[in-house]
């Protein structure tokens, strides 16, 4: 079984094309990644509302769209793209997934993953920052 991390996008990007790791510039997401380190994973993608799932060194250019302001028709559509994305890159049925997501980012999603954890679940981003900040100040 292959561990593989799930990262959300975030708001603030980089004006300019870049690899994926680099383009999104808030605290949140840069702890998320190192975070991310800690399940010892296979692989590590981001969930981005605008392009799927991308490979954190695929280079892409920034964008304004969010599943946050999307129709829950939109976000079921955004889903399936991603479902088909990763039964490309993964074992849906036997790869175990943690998921650094918001709950409009992971809700479609669940459904096709038989393994699964959602570590940060039901906190404020207020209350995740502080936690990630614990358990990566240990590296």
């Amino acid at each position: 079984m292959n561990t593989i991390v799930l990262v959300s996008c975030v708001s603030k990007k980089l004006l300019h094309k870049a690899r994926a790791r680099d383009l999104y510039i808030s605290p949140l997401f840069q702890m998320n990644l190192k975070y991310a380190q800690q399940f010892s994973p296979q692989k590590v993608f981001i969930l981005s509302a605008k392009y799927g799932l991308v490979q954190l060194d695929e280079e892409i250019e920034p964008y304004d769209v969010t599943l946050n302001k999307m129709s829950a028709r939109e976000r079921r559509n955004w889903a399936t793209k991603v479902v088909s994305q990763l039964q490309e890159r993964s074992d849906l049925g036997n790869d175990h997934f943690v998921i650094l997501a918001g709950q409009n980012y992971r809700q479609y999603l669940l459904p096709h993953l038989k393994s699964y954890e959602v570590p940060l679940d039901g906190l404020p981003i207020g209350k995740q920052l502080q936690v990630l900040k614990e358990k990566t100040a240990r590296e």
